[in-house]
């Protein structure tokens, strides 16, 4: 299932369904995915749009405890981590998210988690969740799909060699 280009509206319903048919993952399986590229789901939510604005291009892990999650492209199209916006970087954690244990994102300067299910080989669903938001959200939605041939282990834009 490919969901690149996925920019339509998405109603809050119809993704806890799709996450509901979705299958729980370790924080090994999630860092697996290298580097992904992401996309937020049109729900109305506040960030919609905020992320693209910045740059968003998806997330790198590099391993369960090195997690980039806000790749972003600069005005010459290279890609950095964004640490500023993100306040840091992150690690991968095990969590209970509605009643199911899986990989969450946990970012390392902000109460923020990104719950991660798999939708198929190459691609997760997440659902942002900050201290604040009550049990029943709004939620920040996206999808990461794993970039094929791209390059791993060399320093990005921005970054520290």
């Amino acid at each position: 299932m490919s969901f690149t280009n996925r920019r339509t509206t998405a109603a809050n319903a119809s993704l806890i369904s799709t996450r509901s048919m979705s299958s729980t993952v370790s924080p090994a399986l999630a860092s697996a995915l290298r580097e992904a590229g992401a996309g937020p789901f049109a729900t109305g939510h506040p960030l919609n749009g905020m992320l693209e604005k910045a740059g968003w291009y998806g997330k790198t892990f590099t391993s369960v405890h090195d997690v980039k999650p806000l790749m972003c492209r600069d005005e010459k199209g290279e890609l950095y981590s964004n640490r500023e916006l993100g306040k840091g970087e992150a690690s991968l954690w095990t969590v209970e998210f509605r009643g199911e244990t899986t990989a969450t994102m946990v970012y390392d300067g902000q109460p923020v988690f990104d719950h991660f299910k798999r939708v198929d080989e190459t691609t997760l669903m997440g659902i942002m969740n900050s201290k604040g938001v009550p049990a029943e959200g709004p939620f920040y939605y996206f999808f990461l799909e794993r970039v094929s041939g791209a390059p791993h282990g060399s320093p990005r834009a921005g970054e520290d060699s």
